[in-house]
């Protein structure tokens, strides 16, 4: 091994390779960035096995072809603390296997190696691709629903862990639950080749988002492994693991018959959740909100033994058809609201016992808010 390439490539390379490393292992070989040298492409491979990474860097070759595995988070450091200089040079050592060198200007490193052969085998992309998406759209897809997932290691049900993306219709739609809410967006698609349901650690997701942001790619291709969906995008192909779980019926969730409608200035019922959570209860993080059929205003209250009481009223744009008087944890109505771009949103409710559906409304509503919707089940209230 022993060649030459754009220090900016390389640096590229080695960043996004960084979002599949293994840190949270006992296998320190997953731990590592496998360099594999195919004449004068370079290809560096990371993987934690629930996700992996793979992409090609051009080089100038002068030596044979052959791989060697680098500790990750150490290549990671070195590559975003270069200095300025316009090319790097890698090299094995004659001598020694164990030893890899570098040079970037006026700097050296000489790094050791883990075994080549203790590394997973890389995989290879599928030949059954399922659908292509705008790579802008899924990203605010991911945006607006991972969120409401639980993190890994919070359950020990795993389709509350992940992100089900499912093909149908012509369309994506992408959800998330922890099991007291529910957030989903449906996004147009490119084309869908074949139609299905792909559940998704929602941190995966996450990791493969902050990829695509580095790429300013315009479209994110998808194909289909057994029980692993792979996404394809500006020379980077990114597999994630498929959780082998049955996602919870979301079209059943989403409440269909909602009497009550209450219109809102978004940054204004924000604003008022940010304030009222503060003496909200510890254990419930509950707010009370409180609307009536003769008042075009909403009261919103919290309160708790340590921390006292607080009320604040917050103007609709129309007066509901009949009251009501429901308490929602404020944390999980906040985490909506500040994903969203409209200016008003609207609250749909049926009951204190029944969940609530929150939408994007006015005219026009920001168009980065078509196709989302979000339901939030309320607290129970001991008096």
């Amino acid at each position: 091994m022993n060649f030459v390439c754009a220090k900016s490539a390389l640096v590229t390379g080695v960043k996004l390779a960084g979002y599949a490393l293994g840190t949270r292992t006992s296998m320190p070989i997953l731990g590592g960035v496998k360099l594999t040298v195919r004449g004068n492409s370079l290809e560096l491979y990371a993987t934690d096995l629930e996700r992996a990474l793979s992409c090609t860097v051009p080089i100038e070759n002068s030596g044979p072809d052959g791989s060697a595995v680098l500790n990750g988070s150490v290549f990671v450091r070195i590559a975003q603390h270069l200095p300025e200089d316009e090319e790097i040079q890698i090299k094995g050592n004659d001598s020694d296997s164990t030893v890899v060198h570098l040079r970037c200007g006026e700097t050296s490193f000489d790094l050791p190696t883990l075994p080549v052969e203790d590394y997973p085998e890389a995989f290879s992309l599928p030949d059954t691709k399922v659908a292509a998406l705008a790579a802008a759209r899924f990203h605010r897809a991911l945006e607006q629903t991972a969120f409401a997932a639980l993190k890994a290691g919070e359950t020990t049900r795993l389709s509350l862990t992940g992100v089900a993306i499912v093909l149908k219709d012509g369309a994506a739609k992408l959800v998330a639950t922890n099991g007291y809410r529910l957030s989903m967006k449906t996004i147009e698609v490119l084309e869908i080749l074949e139609e299905g349901e792909f559940l998704v650690e929602a941190g995966v997701l996450g990791d493969l988002d902050r990829v695509l942001s580095q790429l300013g790619a315009e479209e994110v291709v998808l194909f289909r492994g057994e029980g692993q969906l792979f996404f394809q995008a500006g020379g980077v192909v990114f597999m994630a693991k498929t959780i082998a779980e049955e996602f919870p019926d979301f079209e059943r969730v989403v409440p269909k018959d909602n009497p009550i409608a209450l219109s809102f200035n978004r940054r204004a019922l924000y604003d008022t959740l940010q304030r009222m959570a503060i003496t909200a209860a510890e254990e419930s993080g509950a707010v009370t909100v409180r609307a009536s059929s003769d008042e075009t205003a909403v009261r919103i209250s919290s309160s708790s033994k340590d921390k006292g009481e607080g009320e604040e009223r917050v103007r609709l744009a129309n007066a509901p058809e009949q009251d009501i008087d429901i308490a929602f944890k404020a944390e999980y109505l906040l985490d909506a609201l500040k994903r969203m771009d409209s200016e008003e949103i609207a609250m749909h409710l049926s009951s204190t016992e029944k969940a609530g559906l929150i939408e994007p409304s006015g005219d026009p509503f920001a168009e980065e808010d078509s196709g989302f919707l979000y339901v939030c089940m309320p607290v129970r209230l001991t008096s």
